[in-house]
């Protein structure tokens, strides 16, 4: 069944319909019934349908919402997209009355407004996912208590922080994740319902009450912008992609962190996999996967940047391939979340301590607390380091002597910068690696990511 079949006189190919029907927009069945209940609702306010007709259609599309839920709703393969499933059902159902549905509507709003009806609902769920890996992350950060690590730059070890530092740096990371989403679910809340095929309507429509029903948050103010524009698409697709580099970047890390090279961390047999070749093995492969599926998710997000650069105004059928792109990066992100939330809450963390030489700064400082130009200090400290080095010694062997000959400014009690724990205690730079710091972010973290 197709809605347009008024001007032709011979039925479509099927070539034709094999390559421009899109079945991913199944999907949004549920969000194309309660739209539709909503349009029909606006119809019978205004006087295009009769009080009867109106509720006619309301309670018949509230059937199909329950056959929908129930999974009991059947699409055939005549179907050229859910708009016509839904109205051969509907004719279905109450006969007629079905073909005044569509008065006052094309499929040009149409499929923007389920689309944006289902991202918000996507969106909602996203941010309860993300403070929920976010707590997870704040529970184990406690969990580790005054648990000391290296921090890194280039990969090399660089300051003592404590390990529940690091892991509420991706805390925060996820915060901002959820900023972005809740941001943009202010923008995809914008109804196109009355925009029409690109030029509005002659009809007595009423936009906002469709949009009030519906829960959101404005109506369009352009026609041709508001059946045209997948910037709402994208940028949710940009959500996903943004809290998926962040998860791969943390995937990285709980990769490196459970080799035996590092040996900071075990994780739950029931979230690992093993090798078909060596029975030592071990996998971290949730983390693996959270890093390439990210690459997978920027693909959809360049997908759709792309689709849309070179479309004149207004709807050209290039924008049926939004809903594939972007489902895919939502889907991908929600079992991504609920994957590494699994392993991360599994996560045994015993990392070793850090090398002697994560307090070379704190030596430095010492320095520069005295007045010494910070050029200076950094100069001495690195002359202490590379004689240590070169008599194959670490830096907690360094004697009083020897600091006080690297500079005259040391004195003998300087040593006990020296001492990993000391450093982390002694730091005072707020959002810095100390314990302070540490308690501080919890505090402030569980507030941020408390449940709705």
């Amino acid at each position: 069944m197709t809605l347009w079949g008024g001007r032709f006189s011979e039925d479509p190919h099927e070539d034709l319909m094999s390559f421009t029907v899109e079945q991913s927009d199944r999907r949004l069945l549920q969000d194309d019934l309660l739209g539709s209940a909503a349009h029909a609702r606006m119809l019978g306010e205004v006087g295009l349908l009769t009080e009867e007709e109106a509720q006619q259609l309301v309670e018949a599309l509230g059937d199909l919402l329950q056959e929908a839920r129930q999974g009991r709703f059947e699409f055939e393969d005549a179907d050229e997209d859910v708009h016509t499933a839904v109205e051969r059902r509907l004719h279905e159902t109450v006969g007629a009355v079905a073909g005044k549905l569509h008065t006052g509507r094309s499929r040009n709003d149409q499929v923007s407004l389920d689309l944006r009806l289902y991202l918000m609902r996507a969106a909602r769920r996203r941010v309860e996912q993300l403070r929920s890996f976010g707590r997870i992350l704040a529970d184990k950060a406690e969990e580790v208590g005054d648990v000391i690590v290296p921090s890194y730059t280039h990969l090399q070890q660089a300051q003592a922080i404590p390990l529940a530092h690091h892991l509420l740096a991706y805390a925060w990371m996820l915060v901002r994740d959820v900023e972005r989403f809740e941001e943009a679910e202010s923008r995809i809340a914008v109804s196109p319902l009355g925009a029409g095929a690109s030029g509005g309507s002659s009809l007595p429509l009423d936009p906002l009450i469709v949009t009030e029903e519906l829960g959101m948050k404005a109506t369009f103010a352009n026609s041709l912008d508001a059946v045209a524009s997948r910037d709402f698409a994208a940028e949710y697709a940009f959500c996903c992609a943004q809290a998926l580099v962040n998860l791969s970047r943390l995937g990285e890390e709980l990769v490196l962190w459970s080799t035996t090279e590092f040996g900071w961390v075990t994780f739950a047999d029931r979230y690992t996999t093993g090798s078909s070749a060596l029975p030592q093995k071990k996998n971290a492969d949730i983390a693996e996967l959270a890093r390439g599926k990210a690459a997978r998710v920027i693909g959809d997000l360049t997908g759709l940047m792309t689709m849309q650069k070179g479309l004149p105004l207004s709807y050209n059928r290039d924008l049926q391939e939004d809903k594939a792109a972007v489902l895919d990066a939502d889907d991908t992100l929600a079992g991504a979340l609920a994957a590494l939330s699994g392993m991360v809450a599994s996560a045994e963390f015993d990392p070793p301590p850090p090398a002697s030489w994560v307090t070379a700064l704190d030596l430095a400082e010492v320095l520069a607390a005295r007045g010494i130009p910070f050029r200076e200090a950094h100069d001495a400290v690195g002359r202490l380091v590379a004689r240590l080095l070169s008599e194959g010694k670490n830096l907690a062997d360094v004697t009083a002597g020897e600091l006080e000959a690297a500079h005259l400014s040391f004195v003998p009690e300087d040593l006990e910068v020296i001492d990993p724990q000391s450093s982390v205690e002694r730091r005072h730079t707020p959002g810095g690696g100390s314990y302070v710091s540490v308690l501080d972010q919890l505090a402030e973290l569980r507030s941020v990511l408390r449940e709705a």
